[in-house]
């Protein structure tokens, strides 16, 4: 498979990409893990210790569901293992315009939630500078600044090639694990009961603060549909998107449960709730002083800049796709030294510059971000679930009957996941990723008048023919 060209979902082809400069299982499962596991993770602990100890519960139940999506993918990505992911699975499934605003809505997700990222990531280059030089850099101005550096460095690797952002990748992930690895562990035997707070230290039920809080964790396993979305550059997709994308989830899964019990059973909840680096507060408690602190801070820096490196690569790869089946404006297409999809590199970067840039204005800029994203992220999710369920019950694929019934029982548990990660995003992130979502409708009717085509079966002005 990894000889041949990749079919899409139009019925064409993707280019393979050149020999040389595709990522193996190791790099397409670190691709995964770098792109769950962002600076996210790091500032998530202090998001969910406003919604009390009921935030572990809620990480447990998006566990389970994003490791039944993770396995969907693996499916999906088995039958159709072309870029674009999502996207390309909900065209096939279901026609041009529901591919479109899938394709639409994940490029949302990467560009907003790269700046999500961002906002996390300058917290700690604050924190280790002020722990390292004794540098003040809490002002508006100059965590701008930092964060733009911040999104523009990962812009110029991906522009360098397919096999530096690859290298880059690996590097950053096996670096990003080792601190978290060491605190989930270690940080189990520093535990005090006191320090976890109340089960739910909201003023709502319970029930709605899980809903709240699961969606917040949404957003930390996004990135499950990574190695679908970076088909073309896989090797053997059809047998490693799904490996990659199980494995990458089960990495992140278990580093993530046991580092977020270590952090709410180090940090007091008074103080956590408040904190802007909650890992590096957890180490200083376990060893006090704040320099093992700094050391955390660090490791948490270079996760951001892995994170922003492999995102930024999936903010060009989505709209690429679309493009290249005419949904997009045709610009995505265009490339250098033969893999480098640089038109959708830099708009995507810029977009996320203006987003980040923006979220300094708006209250708790970072839980606002990630619900918006989650809204987005979750848009696709449920399109590439329902085409699953779409394929099993039209009977198209052929399968055992045990096959049938797991594999039935997985799709129906991805779909009612997604439905409830859309109901815990809450009214405003809805509300605004809705208007977002129908934003795109010009940008489709644009497209497909500069083609000359109109109606569902895309008949041609100019002859009449069908395409």
């Amino acid at each position: 498979m990894a000889a041949a060209d990749h079919t899409t979902a139009a019925g064409g082809t993707t280019p393979r990409a050149e020999k040389g400069t595709r990522l193996g299982l190791p790099q397409a499962v670190a691709l995964v893990v770098g792109n769950i596991v962002g600076t996210g993770i790091f500032l998530l602990p202090a998001s969910l210790a406003a919604f009390g100890t009921v935030s572990i519960l809620a990480f447990g139940i998006v566990t389970l569901g994003s490791l039944a999506l993770a396995v969907v993918f693996g499916r999906l990505g088995r039958r159709i293992p072309a870029s674009g992911g999502p996207y390309a699975y909900a065209r096939d499934s279901f026609g041009e315009f529901p591919g479109f605003l899938n394709a639409w809505s994940f490029w949302i997700t990467a560009w907003a939630g790269n700046a999500g990222i961002a906002v996390a990531w300058v917290g700690y280059v604050v924190y280790f500078a002020e722990a390292a030089f004794g540098l003040d850099w809490s002002g508006t101005g100059a965590q701008v600044v930092i964060g733009l550096i911040g999104l523009w460095i990962p812009a110029l690797i991906n522009l360098a090639g397919v096999t530096k952002m690859g290298a880059f990748q690996l590097i950053t992930t096996v670096l990003k694990f080792a601190p978290l690895i060491f605190v989930a562990i270690v940080g189990l035997f520093f535990i005090q009961a006191d320090n976890f707070g109340p089960f739910n230290a909201t003023d709502g039920s319970w029930i709605g603060a899980v809903s709240v809080a699961a969606a917040l964790v949404l957003f930390a396993y996004s990135g499950v549909e990574s190695a679908s979305i970076a088909a073309e550059k896989v090797k053997d997709p059809a047998r490693n998107i799904g490996r990659a994308s199980v494995y990458g989830t089960l990495a992140c899964a278990a580093l993530y449960m046991l580092g977020t019990v270590a952090v709410f059973g180090t940090v007091p909840h008074e103080k956590l709730v408040n904190s802007t680096a909650p890992f590096a507060d957890a180490i200083n408690a376990m060893f006090g002083g704040s320099a093992w602190g700094m050391v955390m801070a660090a490791f948490a820096i270079i996760s951001g800049i892995g994170a922003l490196n492999g995102w930024t690569l999936l903010v060009a790869e989505m709209p690429m796709a679309a493009a290249r089946d005419g949904l997009f404006p045709k610009m995505f297409t265009r490339m250098r030294g033969g893999n480098v999809p640089w038109v959708g590199i830099v708009v995507g970067t810029v977009l996320t510059s203006i987003t980040f840039v923006m979220a300094f204005a708006a209250e708790n800029a970072f839980n606002t971000i990630l619900l918006l994203a989650t809204f987005t992220t979750v848009v696709p999710y449920l399109f590439s679930a329902a085409a699953q369920l779409f394929w099993l019950v039209t009977g198209e694929r052929q399968v055992s009957r045990k096959g049938l019934g797991w594999n039935l029982t997985l799709a129906v548990a991805a779909l009612l996941f997604t439905f409830w990660m859309i109901f815990g995003a809450g009214g405003d992130a809805v509300f605004q990723g809705t208007l977002m979502l129908l934003a795109g409708i010009p940008v489709y009717i644009w497209v497909k008048a500069s083609r000359g085509e109109y109606g569902p079966k895309e008949i041609t002005r100019t002859t009449g023919e069908l395409r």
